[in-house]
């Protein structure tokens, strides 16, 4: 006993520096934050910069100003534009991965050479692939001139043009239509293994919030006169460039998928009848369900909070490519409006939590059941 005290005193003691760190630099600059945007700090000039300024607290004012305000349209498309950029480079990210990954699986000759090539992107920092994307962009240049359009071209950064627009006051609707399928899917899983009370949990909510969207949703009103936002064309160029820098990630992760599924399950597959396709079908894509859903997590959070990249790209002020994070910067160290630009960081912190809480708490339940 004498030897177990002795131990854990020392495992806390080895750990307590790390644990006051995390408290002081982590958690106490998150609560610092969170407690910032429920004042007024920044919102007077006067008192922005001030050795002693005057803070008040106003609740979630801010938080209303930034979906409801009238002059933050550009925070309201900066999320539109979040949204559309997580999509479509998670998708890519994905996508270009396996294909990348189910060709070196097949042993290719000089394999090692373009495992490395394919790689390389991601050693490089989002300003440097920015900088680089941007003179390959630019209007009268780079791909434009390579296909013999030099006298303008799509404008890649530059285009003004949206296309699948969405009137922000159907932001309830949408969101509680979103729910309400998550929570109908959760309720499905649940049925399937036999856990009654979260099926019935789950589906209760499920059709409370359908029931909400159908009656109640469409008369709820965010703004006084519709505000649409949509797709803006010149994210297509931040997001081919996200894409070819962090598909080589997604790549090695299903590389060492695909290596690490034994010969001995491909085998059993063929002697049951299945051909190539139907091979990657039931055997190979399944057991590479838990790599995907790891890289969705790490590519998603590298999206919401995503800057450099944009900065780089098209700068601070193109707010048809603007994205949150940039905002918060902005606002923040431009503006001097430090409360609501602590806002800002706040629902980013949000956002980021819907995805890594849920993965996380899976990962320990997982853990908790092989212990």
């Amino acid at each position: 006993m004498k030897g177990l005290s002795r131990d854990r005193l020392w495992s806390i003691t080895v750990l307590l520096p790390s644990i006051l760190l995390l408290a002081v630099f982590i958690y106490g600059f998150i609560g610092r934050t969170v407690y910032v945007s429920l004042t007024d700090w920044g919102n007077d000039p006067a008192q922005a910069l001030a050795e002693h300024p005057i803070i008040r607290w106003v609740g979630f004012a801010n938080y209303a100003d930034l979906f409801t305000g009238f002059l933050q349209g550009r925070f309201r498309q900066e999320l539109v534009n979040t949204i559309f950029f997580t999509v479509f480079f998670i998708l890519g990210c994905l996508g270009l991965g396996l294909g990348l990954a189910l060709i070196l699986d097949r042993n290719p000759k000089g394999e090692g050479l373009w495992r490395t090539i394919f790689l390389f992107p991601m050693s490089l920092s989002f300003i440097v692939t920015g900088t680089i994307w941007r003179w390959m962009l630019q209007p009268q240049g780079g791909i434009n001139r390579l296909f013999g359009r030099d006298n303008g071209g799509f404008e890649w950064l530059s285009s003004t043009n949206s296309i699948w627009k969405v009137d922000w006051n159907k932001l309830p609707l949408l969101t509680a239509a979103v729910v309400a399928l998550v929570l109908a899917v959760i309720a499905i899983r649940a049925a399937r293994s036999g856990n009654r009370t979260r099926t019935l949990v789950a589906a209760a909510c499920a059709a409370l919030l359908l029931a909400w969207a159908l009656f109640v949703g469409p008369n709820l009103k965010l703004l006084p006169a519709p505000e649409l936002h949509g797709f803006n064309l010149a994210l297509i160029g931040i997001v081919l460039s996200a894409v070819w820098q962090m598909s080589g990630y997604t790549m090695a992760l299903y590389l060492a998928g695909l290596r690490g599924i034994p010969e001995e399950l491909r085998e059993a597959g063929r002697v049951d009848g299945a051909n190539e396709i139907g091979m990657y079908r039931y055997v190979v894509f399944p057991l590479l369900a838990p790599i995907t859903l790891s890289a969705m997590i790490i590519l998603g959070h590298i999206s919401l909070k995503i800057f450099d990249l944009v900065y780089a790209m098209t700068g601070p002020d193109n707010s048809y490519t603007s994205v949150p994070a940039l905002n918060m910067y902005l606002t923040s160290f431009r503006q001097n409006q430090f409360a609501l630009g602590a806002a800002i960081g706040t629902i980013l912190l949000i956002l980021v939590a819907f995805v890594i809480v849920p993965y996380l708490v899976s990962a320990f339940r997982t853990e908790e059941g092989h212990a």
